[in-house]
Order: structure tokens, then C-alpha cells, then sequence
């Protein structure tokens, strides 16, 4: 599996949420780039990128941010954040992204997802954000009734073949993982799936490496590494053992 090292920029910081909380937020960065470096030092061989301004506002709004990381870096960028739009899609790759992640657009616009899968093919990825078992969208401010599974099913029914998984509820805890939660909704993919939310040690991660599921194919971790509660180099290790 492979790590992501998480960027949330929000006002030009980098920054991380409780629970996805805009309220409950600690400050890591004053600048996103910053972050971005350092996790590059520190052996990182991709980066997962949220534009929670672009999230809340509905349109991206730091990809002057990512388009430094990307440049400066050098490193693949998978970028989520506010992409609910075709136009807002090519703004994002040109500004460098690798990968486009589609939350709110995924489930309300399926013309766009339609789009963006024939335009972009394994370029694209869907989060399916999960808050009490059921999605969360609009910057994880709205919670429906469509479950997780249910969402994963009609996703792959459309072509999506890569996802983000969050469990909203665990996200920015440190406290563990649902473990099988998450060998359910990687049952349901067809392709590949990122996993995110309440990793706080390397037991975590070495929990789900033992899960041994073939399309479980990398970790998305935040709180956890600016926190120093493991580093990239010691959780490179665990996912690949």
C-alpha cells in the first residue's frame, strides 16, 4: 500500500479538522508548500491535496497552492476540493493535479461524473465520505440516507474505478479504524481504494496491511504525521511489510 501525506489548506494554511469540523481546526503550516516539502524530505512519493476553502465555497480557490506544490515537488498530486464542474476539473489539472477527487459533484451532478470518467479515465477519483455509515457531502457539512455501500455499488455500476474512502466520524481522532467497515466498502470497489480517517499509530496501519485485501491499495494519513506519531519513512515501511 501506499502512503498520502494530507495538505487541507484552508485561508492559505495548512491545516487539519476535527471530524471535519471548519471550527475545530489546528494549524500546521503557514504555508502550504511548506508542508509539502517537508513531506517530500521525509520520503513521501505522493500527496493528497484538499482545497477545504474550494469545498466549502463550491469552486476551487487555492489552486495557486497546488500548482507550487505540484511544480516545487515534483510529486504526483491527487486533489479534492470544490470540483463540481467541468471547467473547475481542467483548472485543476492544469494547475498540475495528477489525480481529480470528486465528492458533492459525484453524487449530484452525474452528467459531470459521466464526463469526467469518459474525459479522464483513472484520473478521477470519487470520496465516498461516511458519517454514520451514510455519505456526506458539500464539505462534509450535509449527511444523507444514500449508505456507503450502496454509493460504491452505483459508482462502479458508472465507471468509477479508483475511491476515497473517510470515516468522517474518526477523522482527526487518532483513534483507530473500523476495520470492518473497511474491508466492506473495498468488497464493493471495483479498482482501487484509499483509505482515511482516525489512523493514530503504526498498529493501525499494520492493521490494515493484515487485512491483505487486493484492492486496498494506499493510506491517507494527516493529524498522525504532523503529530509525529509515526513518520513516513516508519509507515512506508509498515504498509509495505
Amino acid at each position: 500500500m501506499i502512503l498520502y501525506p494530507a495538505i487541507d489548506i484552508l485561508d492559505g494554511h495548512a491545516v487539519r479538522l476535527v471530524q471535519g469540523d471548519f471550527e475545530q481546526r489546528t494549524q500546521y503550516a503557514a504555508d502550504p508548500l511548506a508542508a509539502a516539502r517537508a513531506w517530500r524530505a521525509a520520503g513521501a512519493q505522493r500527496l493528497h491535496v484538499v482545497d477545504l476553502d474550494g469545498a466549502r465555497a463550491g469552486a476551487p480557490v487555492n489552486l495557486e497552492h497546488v500548482a507550487r506544490i505540484a511544480a516545487d515537488t515534483g510529486l504526483p498530486v491527487q486533489l479534492g476540493g470544490g470540483l463540481r464542474s467541468s471547467a473547475a476539473i481542467e483548472d485543476a489539472l492544469a494547475a498540475g493535479a495528477r489525480r481529480i477527487v470528486l465528492g458533492t459533484a459525484a453524487f449530484a451532478d452525474e452528467a459531470l461524473l459521466e464526463h469526467a470518467v469518459a474525459a479522464h479515465g483513472d484520473a478521477v477519483v470519487v470520496s465516498v465520505d461516511v458519517r454514520g455509515g451514510m455519505v456526506s457531502t458539500a464539505g462534509w457539512t450535509q449527511t444523507g440516507t444514500l449508505a456507503a455501500l450502496d454509493a460504491v455499488r452505483a459508482l462502479v455500476a458508472k465507471g468509477v474505478r479508483r475511491f476515497v474512502y473517510t470515516d468522517v466520524d474518526r477523522d482527526g481522532m487518532l483513534g483507530g479504524l473500523d476495520l470492518a467497515a473497511i474491508a466492506s466498502v473495498a468488497d464493493a470497489v471495483e479498482g482501487e481504494l484509499l483509505y482515511s480517517g482516525g489512523i493514530g499509530s503504526l498498529e493501525d496501519l499494520a492493521a490494515l496491511v493484515a487485512l491483505r485485501h487486493p484492492r486496498l491499495a494506499g493510506v491517507i494519513a494527516g493529524k498522525a504525521l504532523y503529530e509525529g506519531r509515526f513518520t513516513v519513512a516508519d509507515a512506508t515501511e509498515a504498509l509495505c511489510s
